[in-house]
């Protein structure tokens, strides 16, 4: 049966939440693989607005089993604020289960988040200052806590204690702040312990179970491409890898599970924080688009950045994750603009043009966008039901982008409801 992987191709944002929840809709398991709760998809289910950070999208679902995979890094208090709502909203959470082997965000590496952004100054990386990154480092210093440790009070303490007195050795004579009182902190997790233990199992077992009794699986992830520790635009970039490979290594199965890998972006380019972004607006364009689509961040409520489609961006998408396909989202937005550009190629400082997107910041930096043109559309294509109903220009567009990134468009998003999706 398919087991399906769901990627971001640009810098996030792209609208993965509504095409997860197309394709959990039609699976048995939903598996998360990566990241943490600076991360939110926006689903909107028969008029509902479900915003989930940790939570897998098939939680809307009471028959699909929804799994949180070793590579994610878990806040106990944002998780279980999470599950209070959605149980205040008549969502079953009874089929959700987490491997004990994921690390746990504990309030040290939420305040060290802040302080060494802090202490970077203008050169700060422009994290959501949710813990996650120092997380990650403790998970690769070997002195993390784990959700095993959450839900085993005497570890949990003795844990709490050794890694905590190193934690508010460093926050308050490296960073000048002020140091936790880790009995009370000891506290308040054991709480959070007692709450989660009947969540917890092995993701891996469960998901390999899952194959082999031919059910559908599908893998969703966080954040995205650029955003990869490796292939994004480091350091501006996540503490994991949202690449399709991630999903192998963050839920505990081999390779060969996968069936089927798909790519979303949106039909412009979007981006939260600091870095370069070489097609970004910064004009009445760039805010039409940002006020059409509602850019702002489900986590952080930031504006976010827009520009112009990049297929220099999502061909490397294409290339490091393997799509088989993508979904395009947000063509509607893109109403009422006169004339649309897609980037084709990066000018290099020394005037050569490259079409491969290029592996560090420095060069990223000094490239230039070439654009193609293309007429724009005014019809209001929401109500649109299948794809040959799309104005003229608009097919011609998704035609030329599956072109120019090598990869066949299957969806075509034209307004935020689940159903607002064009499938080829």
């Amino acid at each position: 049966m398919p087991a399906n992987i769901v990627v971001g191709t640009q810098w996030g944002d792209e609208g993965k939440g509504k095409i997860i929840d197309i394709i959990s809709s039609r699976a048995d398991v939903v598996v998360r693989s990566q990241g943490g709760n600076n991360a939110g998809h926006t689903v909107v289910n028969n008029g509902e607005v479900y915003k989930l950070h940790l939570i897998p999208s098939g939680i809307l679902y009471p028959d699909t089993l929804c799994l949180i995979g070793a590579g994610v890094v878990l806040d106990p208090k944002d998780f279980i604020s999470e599950l209070d709502n959605l149980e205040s909203r008549g969502i079953s959470t009874a089929n959700l289960k987490v491997d004990p082997r994921a690390h746990i965000v504990m309030p040290w590496h939420i305040a060290l988040d802040g302080l060494s952004e802090a202490f970077r100054g203008g050169k700060d990386i422009g994290t959501t200052k949710r813990g996650i990154g120092p997380t990650y480092m403790d998970k690769y210093e070997r002195c993390g806590i784990r959700m095993y440790d959450l839900v085993h009070p005497d570890v949990l303490a003795e844990k709490i204690q050794s890694t905590g007195r190193l934690k508010n050795k460093i926050i308050t004579e490296v960073y000048g702040g002020e140091p936790f009182d880790l009995g009370a902190v000891t506290a308040e997790y054991t709480e959070y312990g007692k709450r989660l233990l009947p969540f917890v199992d092995d993701v891996s077992v469960l998901t390999f179970d899952a194959d082999k009794a031919g059910k559908t699986i599908m893998f969703e992830g966080a954040q995205a491409t650029l955003l990869d520790i490796d292939f994004g635009t480091y350091p501006y970039v996540t503490s994991s890898h949202p690449l399709s490979a991630g999903v192998c290594v963050g839920t505990g199965v081999g390779p060969k599970v996968i069936t089927n890998i798909i790519g979303v972006a949106k039909a412009y380019t979007t981006r939260v924080g600091k870095g370069p972004f070489p097609t970004e607006l910064d004009d009445e364009i760039g805010d039409q688009i940002r006020n059409v689509g509602g850019e702002f961040g489900t986590t952080t409520g930031r504006p976010r950045r827009t520009g112009w489609f990049d297929a220099v961006i999502v061909r490397h998408s294409v290339r490091v994750n393997g799509l088989d396909s993508l979904a395009i989202n947000k063509l509607d937005t893109l109403a009422g603009i006169d004339t649309l550009k897609v980037c084709v190629a990066y000018k290099r400082p020394d005037g050569t043009v490259t079409e491969n997107f290029p592996p560090t910041l420095e060069e990223l930096e000094g490239c230039e966008p070439v654009y193609e043109e293309f007429p724009g559309f005014n019809e209001d294509i929401s109500k649109c039901a299948s794809f040959d109903e799309l104005p003229e220009n608009c097919k011609k567009y998704i035609t030329r982008l599956e072109e120019l990134v090598g990869c066949r468009v299957g969806m075509v998003g034209i307004g935020p409801d689940r159903a607002q999706i064009l499938e080829r």
